[in-house]
């Protein structure tokens, strides 16, 4: 049997022993005009509003269910878009670091390459305070190609919120070791 209609029945007969109690009290109904006797259309009709209200409270009560759940439910959503906007983000961030990383990794393997010719094609012409900060040039930029290398593949395993915690150690040093060995080896053509 359903709920309501069982809810309906009690609240139909509470309400007609009530008018029964009050009659017998000597008291008028509350519900109906004081100059008029309850009629058989007026006990209906109050046990019809009765049934109109239950039934809207039902309504309202199913509706309230269901806003609630629907609020809930878009909650969740804008939860998971927040946290699907943040993921990306940190992801734009990592590809980001990882491409600065593999530029400073190509360039001193550029530098590092030119370094080499300058060396082999030079050599014979060079000094020999020239060739040591050539070759230290060449030695700091095989530093910073192996620290961009070490730090591009830390960085993937990181798991942090910001972008600005990407940027390693190793990272920063591979920055300047390899301006410190292009330095170097451009330093080492002008002391020819």
């Amino acid at each position: 049997m359903n709920l309501s209609n069982l809810y309906k029945v009690v609240d139909t007969v509470v309400s007609l022993l009530d008018i029964k109690k009050e009659e017998a009290r000597g008291q008028e109904p509350s519900s109906l005009t004081p100059t008029s006797p309850p009629t058989f259309a007026d006990q209906v009709e109050a046990r019809l509003t009765n049934v109109v209200v239950a039934a809207l409270k039902e309504a309202f009560d199913r509706d309230r269910a269901r806003m609630e759940l629907e609020r809930a439910h878009l909650d969740e959503q804008r939860r998971r878009a927040e946290e699907s906007m943040r993921l990306e983000v940190h992801r734009q961030a990592v590809d980001r670091e990882i491409g600065r990383l593999r530029f400073l990794a190509g360039t001193a393997l550029g530098g590092w390459a030119a370094s080499l010719v300058l060396f082999v094609v030079r050599s014979p012409q060079l000094s020999g305070s020239s060739r040591a900060v050539l070759v230290a040039g060449c030695a700091l930029l095989l530093v910073a190609i192996g620290l961009a290398l070490t730090a591009q593949s830390s960085i993937g395993a990181r798991d942090s919120e910001s972008a600005a915690s990407l940027k390693t150690a190793t990272g920063t040093a591979s920055l300047w070791l390899l301006l410190a060995g292009l330095g170097l080896a451009a330093g080492s053509v002008l002391l020819l």
